[in-house]
């Protein structure tokens, strides 16, 4: 389909794009695509064919067109007004995972972090099984340097393929991205279309087990089967946010639809029509008595974007 041209009204409106074999949809509900189901609509969302289709199209894109990526939406609110620009979903042809030499796994960027831990175990790779606890894909993971168990993904990545808001490709190794707890030096609006990451040999029966432990006890402490966005505010040095979220007597707090689970309190959950803005408010309104209660001002590890 062609994106349509500058003068067929409205904001978020289009120059005249060359075809897309993908697909790129005006107005695109957003809400469905993250684990809140909240939140507006993008400008235009665009779901590649493949590598080339995404390069060309964005190397066509105004400049000053913002561009984001989402994958799994697990980490993500994305509020009431909608996202401007243009949001990029990795779908099929970004999901593949194959075993390398020396024990190199090489990602596409939508690949969930589950398939990558599955295929690490079946091929003897141990190391990555951390992934299994992860729920998102590789282009989100790397852009945060997602962690847990112990472990993350600074302690696995060899470099990431990287396509820029202009459109070219370009290879990043691990040292470039300046990683830090829940952070890189990842250039705003640059998708992760692969990674590499390294293992080591590993029996397939024992990595399967320590995945079993991980899955279990993700199951037992973290509120899995509701609508949330995994945890919600990123530890401060020497300290867990659940208990500083607890010591400020926030488990179960609600703001509207929003809620602190009473599972794990580092987690907010919608139970059923939350907006975004009452997530986002019931955030603010934890990290305000948080910060009166204990003197620590908690950071966001959750994204959050778009028009308020």
């Amino acid at each position: 389909m062609n994106a349509p041209g500058a003068g067929s009204g409205g904001a978020g409106a289009l120059p005249p794009m060359p075809p897309v074999r993908g697909k790129l949809t005006p107005h695109a509900p957003l809400d469905k695509l993250v684990w809140f189901k909240s939140g507006g609509p993008a400008d235009w969302l665009f779901e590649p064919a493949d590598l080339d289709d995404l390069t060309t199209f964005l190397a066509h894109l105004p400049e000053d067109t913002p561009v984001m990526a989402i994958g799994l939406g697990s980490n993500l609110i994305i509020r009431d007004g909608g996202v401007p620009g243009v949001v990029v979903r990795l779908g099929k042809a970004f999901s593949t995972v194959e075993v390398r030499r020396d024990h190199v796994l090489e990602c596409g960027g939508g690949a969930p972090g589950i398939l990558v831990a599955s295929t690490a175990r079946d091929a003897g790779i141990a190391g990555l099984e951390f992934l299994r606890g992860i729920p998102g894909t590789v282009g989100g993971f790397v852009r945060m340097n997602g962690g847990a168990y112990g472990r993350e993904v600074a302690d696995i990545l060899i470099d990431c393929d990287v396509v820029l808001p202009d459109g070219n490709c370009v290879n990043i190794p691990k040292a470039d991205l300046e990683y830090s707890y829940r952070h890189s030096r990842l250039p705003e609006g640059a998708i992760v279309v692969a990674a590499r990451f390294q293992g080591t040999p590993g029996d397939p029966a024992v990595i399967g087990a320590e995945m079993d432990r991980i899955a279990a006890e993700r199951e037992a402490s973290q509120p899995l089967r509701s609508k949330t966005g995994g945890s919600t505010f990123k530890n401060p040095a020497g300290k867990k946010a659940w208990q500083l979220v607890d010591e400020a007597g926030c488990r179960g707090l609600a703001i509207g639809g929003a809620q602190v689970s009473a599972k794990h309190a580092n987690f907010l959950i919608n139970t059923g029509e939350a907006t975004s803005a009452d997530i986002e408010g019931l955030g603010e309104e934890v990290r305000r008595r948080v910060a009166e209660k204990t003197g620590v001002s908690l950071e966001w590890e959750i994204k959050r974007v778009g028009r308020p």
